[in-house]
């Protein structure tokens, strides 16, 4: 069941319900006007209207990371499917849901598809016992084949430049890799050691400090805004002196989907910075200088980072590690923010708003809106 509320209508209301079909993931088209279910076992995605209710369907899509990719402009939408034991990428018109182009694609095992920016550009990487990203166009002609190395795991992640000039590819071999939009050959690649030597590198690590509270002024029973602050702890960051030696973990080698490698990378709205997670070091962010190709910062923190988000307009990050804190960076500094409110609220996700003046923070079972305000010019 997927259910939809107006904002601005609080009478209107909408339910739709998949039936015996099931409902596996639930999307917006990018006109707001359609809603895209995925039923079970991924037999099909039905595309239902908002405005004139009609219902479209797309068959066979594929199981995999990341299978549906909208076009910036909302015009197009490919979609990754497996037929007869061959992937197929079929891009489909988001107005009248007609097929305007379907092929096959030179992967094994496809695990994810992205659209660049500009939308000339469709980025598709294989599964990660093969190390493949092949570059498609808007007609289905192959442009481009990448491979760094043959034998290890592959990819983990990509993530293209809000120019479309840049694409970063993180590795489970604890490597980024950023291709150029020309040749699609690699520019430069950047490592991820657990020690910190350059003196030109910032380290911010948070720190957990008590409240400290005069004992003269307590009364008994305290007041419960005071009582709450008695025992609660305030995080702040300090700047660390380099050479310094980030948590690194050692993953389990026999397991399946190991602990390793670059998983998370975002590019600012700038292109000025990249944002990049090694699971090996999962505490950490490390914020690359794309003009200058090399490490600018890197964040410390106490709990495994779960989510981190680049503000759409401006450079400022935002990142959350299953704490009640948010933290925030930009190239003036960064700071930890306790999220006011009862109980324990515990942020695993976040989502910023597209005007970046509010955030979406979400926990396990609620979420609230954090609003920022804005420094008057």
């Amino acid at each position: 069941l997927a259910q939809v509320w107006s904002l601005e209508q609080p009478d209107w209301h909408c339910k739709i319900d998949e039936g015996s079909a099931g409902l596996v993931a639930s999307c917006w088209s990018p006109d707001g006007r359609h809603i895209l279910n995925t039923t079970e076992f991924h037999l099909r995605i039905t595309v239902w209207s908002l405005c004139t209710k009609s219902v479209s369907y797309i068959k066979y899509p594929k199981a995999c990371q990341q299978g549906v990719a909208f076009t910036k402009d909302g015009r197009y939408v490919a979609v990754a499917e497996r037929r007869d034991c061959k992937d197929f990428i079929s891009i489909f018109v988001c107005s009248n849901w007609q097929l305007l182009r379907h092929f096959d694609t030179e992967t094994q095992d496809l695990s994810g598809i992205e659209w660049a920016p500009n939308g000339c550009v469709l980025a598709v990487w294989d599964s990660c016992l093969e190390y493949k990203l092949v570059l498609y166009s808007l007609d289905g002609r192959l442009l481009s084949s990448y491979r760094a190395y043959e034998w290890p795991l592959g990819i983990k992640a990509i993530s293209w430049s809000p120019s479309s000039q840049f694409l970063a590819v993180g590795s489970f071999d604890e490597k980024v890799r950023i291709l150029n939009h020309v040749t699609w050959k690699k520019i430069t690649e950047f490592e991820h050691p657990a020690t910190i030597a350059s003196k030109r590198t910032i380290v911010y690590k948070e720190v957990e400090k008590s409240p400290s509270v005069e004992t003269e002024r307590l009364s008994f029973p305290p007041p419960r805004a005071l009582a709450s602050s008695l025992f609660s702890t305030q995080s702040k960051y300090e700047i660390s002196q380099v050479p310094v030696s980030l948590q690194y973990i050692k993953p389990v080698a026999d397991r399946a989907n190991p602990k390793m490698g670059v998983g998370m990378l975002a590019f600012s709205a700038d292109n000025c910075f990249l944002a990049t997670k090694n699971d090996n070091i999962p505490s950490s962010v490390w914020i690359w200088d794309i003009r200058k190709l090399r490490l600018l910062v890197v964040l410390e923190q106490l709990c495994p980072v779960q989510c981190f988000q680049w503000e759409p307009r401006r450079a400022r990050l935002a990142l959350c590690t299953g704490t009640s804190r948010l933290f925030l960076w930009s190239p003036a500094g960064c700071v930890a923010v306790q999220v006011p409110g009862e109980g324990d609220f515990q942020i695993v996700s976040l989502s910023w708003h597209s005007s970046g003046d509010s955030l979406l923070l979400l926990s396990k079972d609620n979420f609230c809106v954090c609003y920022l305000e804005r420094e008057e010019v």
